[in-house]
């Protein structure tokens, strides 16, 4: 199950579990779509493989299955600028 990350890694920009502008890859790695498709080209940094759009878990699904509020950042070339 995914554990839907509360912002992206590089930016820090908030993405919500009904988020349409989160991306993960694989691994759930995740980013805002800004970064995914501008900074990183669909990419993902850490495993290279593709960063896809972050499926939305259902309103009465999170009740059971809340989503993390454990933010992640990461240190990838540029992204300290593109924090805000």
């Amino acid at each position: 199950m995914l554990i839907l990350k509360p912002n992206c890694e590089c930016c820090d920009r908030d993405l919500p579990p009904d988020s349409v502008e989160a991306r993960i890859c694989t691994y759930e790695c995740t980013f805002c779509a800004d970064c995914a498709a501008g900074h990183f080209s669909g990419t993902c940094p850490n495993c290279g493989g593709d960063l896809v759009r972050r499926p939305i878990r259902p309103a009465n699904m999170l009740e059971k299955h809340p989503a993390s509020t454990e933010r992640a950042l990461k240190d990838h070339p540029g992204c300290g600028a593109r924090r805000g």
